[in-house]
């Protein structure tokens, strides 16, 4: 049912909800938000259906501490200009924070990801947020441009970094057309294709646009923002809030949300369609590696690995002659300088000596003389 409705644009089943699922009463509201909202928890509370509450918390780098550093005056007001409005911003999120738990609110707190550095920028989340065990964590890309946001490359590691430091991942927040290039490239992106999704999208029916691929559903679908809500019309309008917060839907009731909030793992990874299966393997040709005046004769069979046909100087008469080397002893025919190293032309999978570079040598050559093994490649 899923599957068609994921096709098809229809209703999805009860199971997951694709179409305006906000008008499900059963189904579960997350509010979030950021510093400059302002919004009323003891009001919020008051609407049943709100489960949650998920706060900015760290945006990029921390601030600079050290402004009596900076020796134009006008750079060092504008420093402590900032360092102030972080550490108002961080004291406001520990107070909302501890209110919103007190209400009975399950919390969370996201990272806005910028450019570069993703192992300093998930330092300076979980410090900044200091998350417990029941917290929700997440990263925000709010567009693949890593000119303006982390790239897709360093959320896979700030992703990463996170689960190193605190045992859990984040969930992902981003838009659907970046969702969409992760889900087409998830195999580039193994990790972030597989956090829980938070999907922003601004549209009543998703099924159409949902992007699939490891994610056969959300996690969170930000439905409402200030893009979408009006004095006049807005999807969902919580108490204690005004238009410019963020509202979000969780494809579960209340009770089940909080059971399986904070999230914190991996959801199951769905192979592409079009990935090479067994017997989809072309036949294997084995590289044949080649010394020799003449062209290669078909051979009569294949050569057997651990055993290396080596053809080596022969001192007294100057020509190559076979050796048969097992790969254990070719270190030690090496060791013993039994090879010559000499310049070599390459054609396709073939290593051809040719006869003007057997001149320059000095080193005569029988028709039938050659090296053939893969194994003897790295050594020539």
């Amino acid at each position: 049912m899923l599957v068609a409705a994921l096709l098809t644009g229809g209703p999805a089943s009860a199971t997951s909800e694709f179409r305006s699922a906000w008008e499900n009463q059963q189904r579960a509201i997350i509010l979030d938000g950021y510093e400059q909202n302002s919004f009323n928890l003891v009001e919020i509370v008051k609407d049943p259906r709100i489960a949650a509450f998920i706060h900015k918390g760290s945006d990029g780098l921390p601030a600079n501490y050290h402004c009596n550093r900076i020796a134009d005056q006008m750079q060092q007001e504008l420093c402590k200009r900032i360092w102030r409005n972080y550490s108002v911003s961080r004291e406001l999120y520990q107070t909302r924070r501890q209110l919103a738990k007190a209400l009975g609110l399950k919390w969370g707190a996201y990272h806005l990801g910028r450019p570069g550095k993703p192992i300093d920028q998930a330092n300076h989340f979980i410090d900044y947020t200091d998350p417990a065990a029941d917290e929700l964590m997440a990263i925000d890309i709010e567009d693949n441009d890593p000119e303006k946001f982390m790239s897709l490359q360093d959320a896979q590691i700030f992703a990463e970094h996170v689960k190193f430091r605190t045992g859990r991942y984040p969930v992902l927040y981003t838009n659907g057309m970046t969702a969409r290039y992760i889900a087409d490239h998830r195999l580039e992106f193994p990790i972030l294709s597989r956090l829980p999704l938070w999907y922003a999208r601004y549209k009543s029916d998703i099924a159409p646009h949902f992007p699939k691929g490891n994610w056969q559903d959300y996690a969170l679908w930000q439905f409402t923002s200030q893009n979408n809500c009006s004095e006049r019309n807005c999807p969902y309008r919580p108490p204690g809030t005004s238009r410019d917060i963020d509202v979000n839907i969780a494809d579960m009731t209340v009770t089940e949300l909080k059971r399986t909030w904070p999230f914190g793992g991996l959801v199951d990874a769905v192979p592409p369609d079009n990935l090479p299966t067994p017997r989809d393997k072309p036949s294997y040709q084995q590289p044949v590696l080649v010394a020799s005046a003449e062209p290669l004769p078909p051979m009569a069979k294949q050569a057997v690995d651990k055993t290396i046909t080596a053809s080596v100087a022969d001192k007294s008469s100057g020509k190559l002659g076979a050796r048969y080397l097992s790969v254990d002893a070719l270190s030690l025919a090496l060791s013993k300088s039994v090879s010559r190293q000499f310049d070599h032309s390459y054609e396709t999978l073939l290593f051809r000596i040719t006869t003007a570079c057997l001149k320059k040598t000095n080193v005569a050559v029988d028709v039938s003389d050659r090296i053939r093994h893969p194994a003897l490649l790295p050594f020539l």
